[in-house]
């Protein structure tokens, strides 16, 4: 199906009022869980919630889209959306220590008891978003609380150290980083600038391979890059880390980082399909295709990357790789996966993509209006 729109300021039209017209409008009122208040984990095609136990990530991600969503001036009835989705989320899901659970029932029941920091970083990501509404909601003491917890999972050589089976790796950093400056964005004290400082440190010392400028998933307790089959190159992940790296770099006017961010950016286009013009979801050490197949998620972070630091060609060509995921039979929902053949798979789109899609829709307005 061919892209409805020619240009990149034509695509930020579409994608805003597919957003404001069709997304937020199901997913607040088909995504939420009317019983237990807790949001959705998924959405079938026809816009009917398929029940399965639910994520932290995917709660924390939802309040985060319907927070922003209000703070964009989207509308004054997604702060609602939001306020009461993070409620239950911290009922349900937190801890003593201000940490949260992996996974809970529809209910509200605890399932999963552990602690990812993974999560932790959305949680983090909510309450910046939250904070930005209302500064004086308690949202940053909740922020303060989980950023301490989270010391005791330091790792020796830097960083954390997430849950097995890997411990020692990029993507969970990723993420601090990105709630850390969203929370250096909302006036948060020099710890979240600190902590975005760290990281980005760390990626650039380490999780950057200096020889190739590629982004490595996972590494040993000395941050060496785990090779071979343990190895592997994601392209999504290449363009999300250089949006972030070009932001950090940005701000804090250190022009190593930026050129990391565009060795990214060249890295994650090696996994670009020309003829479905997607990324695909997995690279061998040598760039060849490990994993044909197309999730949703990489190539909205195709497109910010693109955006902040591609041509406009590559802009819009990421534009319309990412449209062909939002014609499933219900306006608003999404596929996840594209077929090496260019074909969707036909299966429940996961409430955790609606972050990504924001994230990006905003950039694109932002870039084309700016």
């Amino acid at each position: 199906m061919a892209a409805p729109f020619t240009t990149l300021p034509e695509a930020a039209r579409w994608y805003e009022a597919w957003l404001t017209e069709a997304a937020l409008p199901l997913w607040a009122e088909a995504g939420v869980d009317r019983t237990h208040g807790l949001f959705h984990e998924a959405m079938g095609p026809d816009g009917v919630p398929v029940e399965l136990p639910r994520r932290a990530r995917a709660q924390a991600r939802q309040v985060f889209v319907f927070a922003t969503a209000a703070a964009e001036g989207f509308g004054e009835r997604w702060r609602t959306t939001a306020l009461a989705g993070y409620r239950r989320f911290r009922q349900v899901y937190r801890r003593p220590d201000g940490l949260f659970i992996k996974r809970a029932s529809g209910a509200g029941s605890p399932v999963e008891t552990a602690v990812d920091i993974y999560d932790q970083a959305f949680a983090l990501l909510a309450m910046a978003a939250l904070h930005a509404l209302d500064p004086s909601g308690g949202y940053a003491r909740d922020a303060e609380r989980l950023l301490g917890g989270l010391q005791a999972r330091r790792a020796p050589a830097g960083g954390f150290r997430e849950s097995p089976p890997h411990p020692f790796q990029a993507n969970c950093h990723m993420h601090l980083l990105e709630s850390a400056l969203a929370w250096a964005d909302v006036g948060g004290g020099p710890e979240w600038a600190g902590l975005a400082d760290e990281i980005a440190n760390l990626a650039l010392s380490r999780f950057i391979d200096p020889d190739t400028g590629a982004l490595r998933e996972f590494f040993d307790d000395q941050w060496r890059a785990v090779t071979g089959e343990g190895g592997l190159i994601e392209p999504g992940h290449q363009f999300e880390w250089a949006w972030l790296m070009d932001r950090w770099g940005r701000a804090r006017q250190a022009p190593g980082a930026m050129a990391a961010a565009r060795g990214l950016y060249a890295m994650g286009l090696k996994g670009v399909d020309p003829v479905r013009e997607v990324a695909v979801n997995a690279l061998w050490d040598d760039f060849s295709v490990r994993d044909p197949f197309a999730r949703l998620w990489p190539q909205t972070e195709h497109l910010k990357a693109a955006l902040a630091l591609g041509s406009e060609a590559e802009a819009l060509a990421a534009a319309r790789g990412l449209a062909k995921y939002l014609h499933p039979p219900t306006r608003g929902v999404w596929r996840d996966r594209l077929k090496p053949d260019g074909s969707v798979i036909d299966e429940p789109a996961p409430a955790t993509s609606f972050y990504h899609l924001m994230v990006a829709i905003l950039e694109l307005i932002a870039r084309t209006r700016g």
